[in-house]
């Protein structure tokens, strides 16, 4: 009896390891989560208020190598001019648009677009790339909240740089009224007093925050958007 069971644990792990190649094999391929949010696009007509395919297929690709914690999914299209409501915050799992609206960039940046970014401290310039959303706290502007730039070279200096999600007086139509743009940040997405309370709090801790521009040397060179 002894010896039959001496060989039958012989025997196991080479069935083990058989049953598993087979498992390995015939097992269904793991479904992205990119793929499964694609329709989001089409569900809520984003083409209809200005976001491009593009850019939230760029958005989704960042977000699923991210594997955010909260899955909210904010999108600001610097290819759009300050004066259009360019800021996009998605709930992917409820397949809701939480807002539209205003988003400043830095005023080093551009005035009406911005057409230059840098990672450097005090170049008072936004910085593109993915961004983590990480804990609000009580500043200047108010309850703010604490970014990180998750690009190396792109925008890894936003915390250290002090590079905050805000409100700020100076983004709300009435500015875009008097000098057809928004006022500008020191590299701050800043939105509207009136909305960045309720802003911060769907997005804080964790979820994904991705800053566009059609940048070739981002697009080109960004690790969320290549295969590097």
């Amino acid at each position: 009896m002894k010896k039959a069971l001496l060989i039958l644990f012989a025997i196991l792990p080479i069935s083990l390891a058989s049953v598993g190649t087979t498992l390995s094999k015939t097992a269904s391929p793991k479904v992205s989560l990119a793929s499964s949010w694609l329709g989001v696009y089409d569900e809520l007509q984003l083409a209809g208020i200005g976001l491009q395919r593009a850019v939230y297929e760029y958005a989704l690709r960042g977000a699923e190598k991210m594997n955010p914690s909260n899955p909210i999914l904010s999108i600001v299209d610097l290819s759009q001019p300050s004066s259009k409501k360019r800021l996009y915050i998605i709930d992917l799992v409820h397949r809701k648009l939480l807002f539209q609206t205003y988003v400043s960039h830095g005023r080093n940046s551009g005035e009406l677009m911005a057409n230059s970014f840098s990672n450097v401290f005090s170049s008072y310039k936004s910085s593109l790339g993915f961004y983590q959303t990480l804990n609000t706290y009580q500043g200047k502007h108010g309850l703010s909240l604490q970014l990180k730039g998750l690009e190396r070279g792109f925008n890894d200096n936003a915390f250290s740089r002090a590079i905050v999600l805000h409100g700020a007086d100076y983004v709300c139509e009435q500015i875009i009224k008097q000098t057809g743009r928004l006022g500008r940040s020191q590299g701050c997405p800043a939105v509207s007093n009136a909305l960045s309370k309720s802003i911060i709090q769907a997005i804080k801790g964790g979820s994904c925050l991705f800053i566009y521009s059609p940048d070739a040397n981002y697009l080109t060179k960004s690790s969320y958007l290549t295969n590097a």
